[in-house]
């Protein structure tokens, strides 16, 4: 196979201000607290989901000065309130895509620290809300995990298309790992016959009670198709603790969508592999649960990070994503 050149290196811009570390940021309205946040472009707007009640929402038209819009939905969906025992609506790491003239929405719903998940499917023409077609239209589950049945954690998910244009979700949280399967042509359930995959995981002791995720700390798969490899991004360690928050990004690529995915060293992240992309420093202790992106031209990561300087809130922050002379991402300084 001829390989595409690996001539991609972003230069720094003086608009880039603000720091993570010594690496360039998006000059950004950092007090835009989110948590899992994904990005895609409508019309000239950059259009914002993230965790929250009823699924947060925010528009930019520059990445840079975000305004917030109304949450996907004004009331929990039933089918979830009826899932989850104890949801109230808030709604955890949306996944945002295009496909065939319809945004699709996954979204999860949880029980916090427990494998009590769904996730569901909310679909739109248009994601501006002052179209009159503008309308969200919930299609409820499409995949649940179960305590005591799966050893999966049905959260995080991902939509991507392979190269003959098939649909895929990958998803997961903790427990036995990133989960992958085929979806149906209407991306509303497994295909049938199911076809599943285990793309990445961590070690973990498996003497540790079932329900328990124990130290195997991996969670938000993100599959972003560049030149000839499927990119697998992953968060590792721990988010949600604030300052104590230690979130980094892990990375791993595969010439088919359903792997194996392997680091720069060849190790597979089925079994705990995975090449670092990025971890927290003093002012961001933690970074992670990732999206990836190409908007005229230049790649980006969106993610949240803790911030130091506020008692470890958590901060969008967007950086713009390079590539090596051998194909890996990394954050240009």
């Amino acid at each position: 196979m001829n390989k595409s050149p690996w001539t991609i290196r972003h230069k720094n811009n003086l608009i880039l201000l603000l720091l993570l570390g010594s690496a360039p940021l998006i000059a950004q309205n950092i007090d835009i607290r989110v948590h899992d946040p994904v990005m895609i472009r409508h019309q000239d707007t950059y259009y914002l989901f993230c965790t929250g009640r009823g699924i947060s929402v925010y528009s930019s038209a520059d990445m840079v000065e975000w305004k917030e819009l109304n949450p996907v939905f004004d009331t929990p969906p039933q089918w979830a309130l009826d899932a989850v025992a104890g949801f109230r609506g808030h709604i955890w790491a949306p996944d945002i895509s295009f496909h065939n003239g319809i945004y699709h929405l996954y979204y999860s719903v949880s029980a916090f620290g427990k494998n009590t998940s769904c996730i569901g499917l909310a679909t739109n023409t248009t994601l501006d809300p002052k179209d009159p077609e503008f309308n969200w239209t919930d299609h409820g589950k499409v995949i649940e995990s179960v305590p005591g049945r799966d050893l999966w954690n049905a959260i995080d998910p991902n939509l991507v298309f392979d190269e003959t244009g098939t649909g895929w979700l990958v998803f997961g949280s903790f427990w036995r790992g990133m989960k992958l399967f085929r979806l149906n042509e209407e991306l509303d359930a497994p295909a049938v016959p199911q076809e599943w995959y285990t793309v990445a995981a961590r070690p973990r002791d498996y003497y540790t009670d079932e329900q328990d995720p124990g130290e195997a700390a991996i969670e938000a798969p993100f599959i972003f198709k560049k030149y000839d490899y499927f990119y697998l991004f992953v968060s590792w360690d721990f988010c949600c603790r604030g300052l104590e928050s230690n979130y980094k990004i892990m990375v791993g690529r595969s010439e088919k969508v359903n792997g194996p995915y392997l680091d720069k060293f060849g190790r597979d992240m089925k079994f705990g592999g995975g090449s670092l992309v990025m971890e927290g420093n003093k002012d961001w202790p933690g970074v992670g649960h990732n999206s990836a992106y190409t908007f005229d031209g230049k790649d980006y990561l969106v993610f949240h990070g803790y911030d130091a300087s506020d008692g470890g809130k958590s901060k969008l922050l967007i950086k713009e994503l390079a590539w090596d002379v051998e194909g890996w991402p990394f954050i240009e300084e």
